[in-house]
C-alpha cells in the first residue's frame, strides 16, 4: 500500500463546503430545505408533509483592460475660448499631508494628489484596529484612491506621478487642502474641504489640456471598505441611484470582468460601498454623473490570494464638484447627514418584511432593551406566537396524517416494487391523496411550521448583512452578532441542532420509518450550513426552535390523543397488467 493516503471524497466535500460564502451557505441551506420538503414524497412511498449596463469589448490587451464601455457619453463641451494656463506650477519633493477630524484621519500624498489612507476614527475593522477603507495591498497595481483615470484621451504629463503644490485651507473647524499642477501645457487642481464633526465634504476637481477643459474620473479602485472580513471582495460594489428610474443601481467586479462599465445619468449619488461603509459623491440637484465600474485582481488584507476586488471611477467632465461622502451607512446619520443618502440603505427584495423587522430590533434596542441580540430574541418570540393559530393547525393536519398511516401503509404494500415510471405509480399516489381529500386532511399541512420561517430567516439574513447597527453588536459571548462566532468551538449551531432534533422528536411522525430517517438528517445539514454564518441568524433560528418546543410540548399535553386507526387486512399483490 501506498505511503499516502487517499483523500476521503466525502473530506473533500467537507472541505469544499466549509470555504463557502455566507452568501452562498444561505442559498444552499434554503435550497437544502426546498428539496427535503418538496422532493422527498417523489422518492419514498408516502408523501410528506414537510415543505441593463452596456459593457465594453473584451481586453486583449493590459492597456485595453482600461477602456470604457462602448456606449459611454461624451460629455465634456470645449469652451469657446481657450482657457489660460498658469506657468510652472509644482511641489519640491515628495510629502505626506494628513488631516484629521473628529471622524477621519486621512493621509495625502502630493505625488499625484492622492489618498494613501481613509481612517474611520470612530471603527474598527474585524481585528480592532482603526478602519482603514483603502485596500493598501493593491496600490501598487491599482494606484491611490483619487487617481486620475482617463477614458479616450489622456495628457501627455502623467499626473498621477506628477509633484503637485499644496496649500492648506479652511478653519480649524473647517480643514482643507487644495493640490495644484501646471507644465505650463496641463494644468491640474484637486481641493478637499472637510468639517470637524461631519461626514460630509466637498470635493472638486479642474483638469485643462492645451487651452481646453479634458474629461476626467477620479477613481478608488482594489476595493473598499473592511478588507479583513472573510471575502471582503464579496460585499464590494459600485452602486448608484437612478432617480429617473428610482431604484438603487449595484455592480460588481464581476460585471467588469472584460473592461469598464460605464453608466452616465442623473443621479442622487454615485460611488463605492462594501457590506457596511460607503463612498459616494452626490452631484448638484439636476446635474449628471458617470460611473466606471472597474476591475482588478489584487491581494487584501486578509486575502493573499489574489481576487478580483471592484473600483469605482467618477466624473466625465473638465470640472468635477460634489459635495461627498465617506462614512458608515447607519439609517438615521445618513437621514441627518443628507436626505438623499437613506437610499444607501437597501435591504433587497425583502425589504418589505427586512425593514419593518430592522426598526422593529432598533425601536427594542435603543428604547428599552439595550441590546440586539436580546431584541433578536424577543422578535422571535413575538413572531412564533403571531403565528401559533397557524402552527396549532399545521400540527393537527399532521395528527389527522397519523391516524391515515396504516390505510397509506396498506396501498404502498399494494403497489409495493413499482419504479417511478411505472404507469400504476400515478394510479398509487390517486389512491393516497384520495385518501387525503376523503379525511380532510392537507398533505402539505405539516410543512407549515418550517416554511413561515424562512421569509422571516431571509428578512433576518438581509438586516444582518445590510444594517450597521448589528455590526459589532455583542450578546452574553459572542462579540458580533452579524458575524459567526469566535470561539474554537460555535456555541450556538450547536446547540440549535440538538434543538431541531428534539423538536422532530417531539413532533407527530405522520411518514413511514425511511422517511422519518431521512428528516431526521436535516438538522445535521442545517447545523453544518449554520456553523459559519452569522451569529443573529443562528440565534433567531435558535429561538425559534426553543420556542417550537415549549409550544409542541403545550399542543401534546392539552390535544386529544390520537390512537393509530387498525391496519386493514394486507391486500393481494398486484399481478401486474393483462398481456
Amino acid at each position: 500500500m501506498s505511503e499516502s493516503k487517499q483523500e476521503n471524497p466525502l473530506s473533500k466535500l467537507l472541505a469544499g463546503l466549509q470555504d463557502l460564502s455566507m452568501e452562498k451557505r444561505m442559498l444552499l441551506a434554503l435550497a437544502l430545505m426546498g428539496g427535503v420538503l418538496f422532493l422527498t414524497p417523489y422518492f419514498l412511498p408516502t408523501p410528506k408533509p414537510v415543505k441593463p449596463p452596456v459593457k465594453g469589448e473584451p481586453a486583449k490587451t493590459a492597456a485595453a483592460k482600461d477602456m470604457p464601455a462602448k456606449g459611454a457619453e461624451a460629455s465634456a463641451t470645449p469652451p469657446a475660448a481657450p482657457v489660460a494656463i498658469p506657468g510652472a506650477v509644482a511641489g519640491d519633493k515628495e510629502a505626506a499631508h494628513v488631516i484629521e477630524t473628529d471622524l477621519y484621519r486621512i493621509e495625502f500624498s502630493n505625488r499625484g494628489a492622492t489618498v494613501h489612507s481613509w481612517l474611520l476614527r470612530k471603527y474598527k475593522d474585524s481585528d480592532g484596529k482603526p478602519l482603514e477603507l483603502a485596500n493598501r495591498k493593491a496600490v501598487v497595481t491599482t494606484g491611490y484612491p483619487f487617481a486620475l483615470w482617463f477614458k479616450d484621451k489622456k495628457p501627455q504629463t502623467d499626473l498621477n506621478r506628477a509633484l503637485y503644490r499644496v496649500r492648506r485651507t479652511g478653519t480649524e473647524t473647517a480643514p482643507g487642502i487644495e493640490f495644484e499642477f501646471s507644465d505650463g501645457r496641463t494644468f491640474s487642481k484637486k481641493s478637499f474641504q472637510f468639517r470637524k464633526d461631519q461626514y460630509l465634504s466637498k470635493f472638486s476637481s479642474e483638469l485643462v489640456d492645451n487651452g481646453a477643459p479634458l474629461a476626467h474620473w477620479v477613481a478608488w479602485r482594489g476595493g473598499f471598505g473592511d478588507a479583513t472580513v472573510a471575502s471582503a471582495a464579496s460585499t464590494q460594489h459600485t452602486l448608484h441611484y437612478d432617480l429617473t428610474a428610482a431604484k438603487l443601481v449595484v455592480k460588481a467586479a464581476g460585471d467588469a470582468k472584460d473592461g469598464p462599465v460605464g453608466d452616465r445619468g442623473t443621479y442622487s449619488f454615485a460611488g463605492i460601498e462594501d457590506a457596511y461603509f460607503a463612498a459616494v459623491a452626490l452631484p448638484d440637484a439636476g446635474a449628471s454623473i458617470e460611473v466606471q465600474t472597474l476591475s482588478d485582481t489584487v491581494a487584501s488584507e486578509k486575502e493573499e490570494k489574489e481576487t478580483p476586488h471592484v473600483g469605482a471611477a467618477l466624473g466625465g467632465d473638465g470640472r468635477l464638484a460634489w459635495s461627498l461622502f465617506v462614512g458608515p451607512r447607519d439609517i438615521d446619520l445618513l437621514r441627518r447627514v443628507h436626505p438623499r443618502l437613506e437610499q444607501l440603505v437597501d435591504f433587497g427584495w425583502s425589504r418589505l418584511l427586512a425593514k419593518p423587522l430592522f426598526l422593529s430590533l432598533k425601536w427594542l434596542s435603543d428604547g428599552y432593551i439595550h441590546n440586539y441580540g436580546w431584541s433578536i430574541i424577543t422578535i422571535t418570540v413575538i413572531i412564533n406566537f403571531l403565528l401559533l393559530p397557524l402552527k396549532f393547525t399545521s400540527l393537527k393536519s399532521m395528527k389527522k396524517m397519523q391516524i391515515l398511516q396504516p390505510q397509506i401503509a396498506a396501498i404502498n404494500a399494494e403497489y409495493k416494487g413499482l419504479s417511478l415510471k411505472d404507469p400504476r405509480k400515478a394510479e398509487q399516489n390517486q389512491k393516497i391523496m384520495d385518501l387525503y381529500k376523503k379525511n380532510g386532511v392537507n398533505p402539505m399541512g405539516g410543512c407549515v411550521p418550517m416554511l413561515l420561517q424562512i421569509p422571516f430567516f431571509i428578512a433576518f439574513y438581509s438586516v444582518l448583512t445590510v444594517a450597521i447597527e448589528l455590526r459589532g453588536a455583542q450578546w452574553l459571548w459572542v462579540t458580533d452578532l452579524s458575524r459567526p462566532e469566535q470561539l474554537p468551538i460555535h456555541i450556538l449551531p450547536l446547540t440549535m441542532v440538538a434543538t431541531q432534533f428534539i423538536l422532530q422528536k417531539m413532533t407527530p411522525a405522520a411518514g413511514d420509518p425511511a422517511q422519518q430517517k431521512v428528516m431526521l438528517l436535516m438538522p445535521l445539514m442545517f447545523g453544518f450550513m449554520f456553523y459559519s454564518m452569522s451569529s443573529g441568524l443562528v440565534l433567531y433560528w435558535l429561538t425559534g426552535n426553543i420556542v417550537g418546543i415549549a409550544q409542541q410540548y403545550f399542543f401534546n399535553k392539552t390535544g386529544q390523543t390520537v390512537s393509530p386507526a387498525p391496519a386493514p387486512a394486507p391486500a393481494r399483490k398486484s399481478k401486474g397488467p393483462r398481456k
